[in-house]
């Protein structure tokens, strides 16, 4: 296996010829001062503004990250001529009407980065790249696990054959996830918020799969009403690969005073070779880089072990934002566009009625 296909630079994204697009962002929660913006700071994006529903978080998240511009509407946002692109950062049920407010601006932006979920249901995530699609905005959505920097390293080498034809493909997440108040009294807890996750990056290895099995239960300490809370999902595909994701919430009673073994693995096996992962997320905010271990037929025994120094929190978030300016510049349809991601809600669709109904699900059945 020759070493080059995992060069230097395999794990990192293709950045845009011009990275000084000016950016606009709406919100200014902790992942948006914490993540976005180091990560664009980084790569070297100029974001110009920042907007929340809060004018003085804005103002502080601002000036604690050296955004220069702050605006107290989108509407005022938009108005800046030198905004290109809106990093939309709001809790998914208000998104949907921040994405409308900028489709319907009468000066257009050039491009639109949504977070996870677009929305909530296939419908109405179906409007939005619709809206979008009708004023030439281009959509991408901030599918960003896809840009830790294993899972894209081994997208490399599936995508160079190095381990041959894919058998099974697993993800088993045992981390106690702090919910966000927006989490409450929404249709659907781990697999909106969680398991799409997993289930994006199962699509981004694989592709779509045939049908889905999937199995949920509350999870015993979070105290508000869900029904999704610990998710087991088995995916099929029409070549015969299999991939399971276990998102467990739960993890043990590890805040309840018994030993913690937490932390997110995952797994390849394919005809020729076996890669193993680990991800980095659950030791935030310390930055620990995901990793990956792979082996081959050719190999006798041996392991291979790239090693980087990024991390998927905050480092993987310029990815998306990447793979948008990069659109942009080529009038290209985005990596993670919103016509993409239709597909990703749809498998979460599949995996929710899978286990409310107890039955194998057709995926062919969610994409109408």
């Amino acid at each position: 296996m020759p070493e080059t296909v995992l060069d230097a630079v395999a794990h990192l994204p293709e950045w845009p010829v011009r990275r000084d697009w000016g950016i606009g962002v709406v919100g200014a929660g902790f992942i948006v001062r914490d993540c976005h913006l180091v990560a664009y700071n980084d790569a070297g994006f100029q974001t110009l503004a920042i907007t929340s529903r809060t004018e003085s978080r804005a103002r502080e998240v601002a000036e604690f990250r050296g955004v220069p511009r702050v605006y107290s509407t989108v509407e005022a946002l938009l108005d800046d001529p030198e905004i290109e692109i809106v990093d939309v950062a709001v809790p998914p049920a208000e998104q949907p009407a921040v994405i409308r407010r900028i489709v319907d601006h009468p000066r257009k932006v050039r491009g639109i980065l949504a977070q996870k979920p677009l929305a909530f249901t296939s419908a109405e995530a179906r409007d939005l790249v619709a809206a979008c699609d009708a004023v030439g905005i281009a959509l991408q959505v901030n599918q960003n696990m896809r840009y830790d920097h294993s899972v894209r390293a081994l997208r490399a080498l599936l995508d160079h054959r190095v381990l041959g034809d894919p058998v099974l493909a697993t993800i088993e997440l045992r981390a106690i996830p702090h919910w966000m108040p927006w989490a409450r009294d929404g249709r659907s807890l781990s697999t909106f918020i969680m398991s799409i996750h997993h289930l994006d990056t199962f699509r981004y290895w694989l592709g779509d799969p045939q049908r889905v099995l999937a199995s949920t239960r509350p999870d015993p300490r979070t105290t508000f009403a869900h029904a999704d809370g610990i998710n087991l999902a088995i995916l099929e595909f029409a070549n015969g690969a299999r991939a399971s994701s276990w998102d467990d919430v739960w993890a043990g009673p590890a805040r309840e005073g018994a030993g913690a073994d937490l932390g997110v693995r995952w797994r390849f096996e394919g005809t020729d070779g076996l890669a193993l992962g680990t991800i980095g997320w659950p030791a935030w905010p310390r930055r620990e880089p995901s990793t990956l271990t792979y082996s081959t037929r050719s190999d006798h025994g041996k392991w291979h072990k790239p090693v980087w120094p990024h991390a998927w929190f905050p480092d993987a978030f310029a990815g998306p934002m990447s793979g948008l300016m990069r659109a942009i510049e080529d009038g290209s349809e985005p990596d993670i566009s919103g016509r993409d991601n239709l597909r990703t809600i749809a498998l979460c669709e599949a995996v929710l009625a899978a286990a409310s109904e107890h039955r194998v699900v057709p995926f062919a059945e969610f994409l109408s």
